[in-house]
């Protein structure tokens, strides 16, 4: 939506406090957070308004929330840099390739999202997990687990 490029736009374009960091993501989620949560700028999204944040949340600079479908991050959970969560995907049959499908994207409490990683449509993440640095994830993964590479399998 223009709200959340415009919003974006303000979080990345100076500093801000964390306080100030906050309010704005915030306004583009359109929901209060907790004085818990910290983010490091840049971060993008499309919508912003279907992203739902925890408790005790940090995102580090660079991540990307295509938020179409629903992200729900619980709370005590760390997203590394360059992490993306994608919720849409395309239909494969070429004549409707141009169609979107969103399916929402669910992270669990305590788990550890590491750098350049990304996750895909559909996919839960476990309570407790650790998503190995540089992985994709195109299923789900069970609470207490460490995955890793492309596609991400159990470390």
């Amino acid at each position: 939506s223009v709200e959340a490029h415009k919003l974006t736009h303000e979080l990345n374009s100076k500093y801000h406090s964390r306080d100030e960091a906050r309010e704005i993501f915030s306004n583009i989620i359109g929901k209060k957070l907790d004085e818990t949560f910290g983010i490091f700028p840049p971060f993008q999204t499309e919508f912003g308004k279907n992203i739902h944040v925890g408790k005790h949340v940090f995102i580090n600079s660079g991540c990307t929330f295509q938020d179409h479908g629903g992200i729900y991050i619980e709370d005590n959970v760390l997203i590394g840099h360059n992490v993306v969560l994608a919720t849409l995907n395309h239909v494969e049959d070429p004549e409707h390739r141009t169609d979107s499908i969103p399916k929402p994207i669910h992270i669990k409490k305590g788990v550890w999202i590491g750098s350049n990683s990304t996750i895909l449509q559909g996919v839960t993440i476990g309570e407790n997990s650790i998503v190995a640095a540089g992985a994709v994830v195109t299923h789900d993964v069970p609470p207490n687990c460490i995955v890793g590479g492309v596609p991400a399998k159990f470390i």
